[in-house]
């Protein structure tokens, strides 16, 4: 299977004043479906911070980065623009599927503002802040992603052998 990093994107985690429940959900959640997860970051809602933390993943050659938070309409929900500065593709598909279904669950699921793309070897999704609704939503789009991660990793001439 694959290496993931999930990172918590918060200030008052980052802080220590509210536990991270986020991050290891989706932590778990990886885990029960065969990911390596090598990384669990929190990092406070500062755009330096957020685009430092997504390119030290690309570097490490982690396939599946995980954001959960700062998707949202406060200011300082700003992970999706960081995301869009660091990826070099994005992959609508995934994020739009994920609010489709989010909204079966609540009409609140339009808020969410996460995008997804590929920067190099990388994977990115943005996901909600919420325990609850980070796992709902990657439990939707997760059984794609590892055909994605197939497709992303392989070479063109692995897939003209196949």
């Amino acid at each position: 299977m694959y290496n993931a990093a999930v990172i918590t994107v918060s200030d008052r985690c980052f802080l220590g004043e509210r536990e991270d429940l986020s991050g290891p959900s989706i932590k778990t959640l990886l885990e029960q479906h065969g990911y390596i997860v090598e990384q669990l970051l929190i990092v406070p809602d500062e755009r330096t911070k957020i685009k430092d933390s997504l390119n030290r993943c690309i570097d490490n050659n982690v396939p599946l980065i995980i954001t959960t938070g700062g998707t949202g309409f406060s200011k300082k929900d700003i992970t999706p623009e960081c995301t869009k500065e660091v990826i070099e593709r994005e992959a609508p598909g995934i994020s739009e599927y994920m609010r489709y279904r989010s909204m079966q669950i609540t009409p609140r699921g339009m808020l969410s503002r996460g995008v997804s793309g590929i920067k190099n070897n990388s994977l990115i999704i943005n996901l909600p802040g919420s325990p609850k609704a980070a796992v709902e939503n990657l439990s939707v789009v997760i059984d794609s992603i590892e055909h994605g991660l197939k497709m992303l990793l392989t070479s063109f001439a692995d897939c003209a052998n196949e």
